[in-house]
């Protein structure tokens, strides 16, 4: 998608921030309310969809003529607004800090971790290389965000992830990234070696894993 969250003109906002309080609306009416020509407005529209910031949506027809286009925000226009989800995640291990103390917190990260291992342990099911595994776990950390991949190398296989989407509570927590090393040794289990030999929190450009058979 176009990168077009720094670049909205004035009417193009106030058409997303329309849309974010409605569920649909038209182009006669958009334009009716912000004082444009119908023209204007779906230039906008257009514009906007190009850019996979709203989606059209063709309610059934009640009569003759053509149905009645209406317009709503796509899913990817969220990131266009305020998220505060990582502000609340460091406010929370502080919290649970405050109140519990720090043995309760690890207790929280190990179960996090847990649930986690069982997961890529039922998705990695049926994989027999260590390989295989590898490419595997780089498939499910690029679902949750981190821009993994999985570098074959003679006898070993680097996973790097080239983000950090945890990066907030990481640093608040430091057993979240060692939950996550032991997670992967878990999760491809005794033949190989994990190693990380790159981390973000240590100044690192990236976090990468050296997996090795034994």
């Amino acid at each position: 998608m176009p990168d077009v969250a720094t670049d909205l003109s004035g009417a193009k906002r106030r058409i997303i921030e329309r849309l974010k309080r409605a569920d649909t609306a038209t182009a006669p009416e958009l334009a009716a309310e912000f004082g444009l020509t119908d023209t204007a407005i779906r230039q906008h529209l257009e514009a906007l969809e190009i850019a996979e910031l709203v989606e059209r949506v063709v309610a059934p027809s009640s009569g003759r003529g053509r149905p009645p286009v209406h317009w709503r925000l796509a899913a990817s226009a969220s990131s266009l607004f305020a998220d505060r989800h990582s502000d609340l995640t460091v406010e929370l291990i502080a919290s649970i800090r405050s109140a519990l103390g720090e043995d309760a917190l690890q207790a929280v990260v190990r179960t996090r971790a847990e649930r986690q291992l069982a997961n890529y342990r039922k998705v990695l099911d049926g994989e027999s290389t260590v390989s295989g595994k590898v490419h595997r776990i780089a498939e499910l950390r690029n679902a949750e965000g981190y821009l993994a991949e999985a570098i074959d190398g003679d006898g070993e296989v680097t996973l790097v992830e080239h983000h950090c989407p945890i990066r907030g509570a990481a640093d608040s927590c430091s057993g979240l990234c060692s939950a996550e090393l032991e997670l992967f040794q878990k999760a491809i289990g005794p033949e190989a070696t994990v190693a990380r030999e790159q981390h973000v929190l240590d100044g690192g450009q990236r976090c990468a894993y050296r997996i090795t058979l034994k």
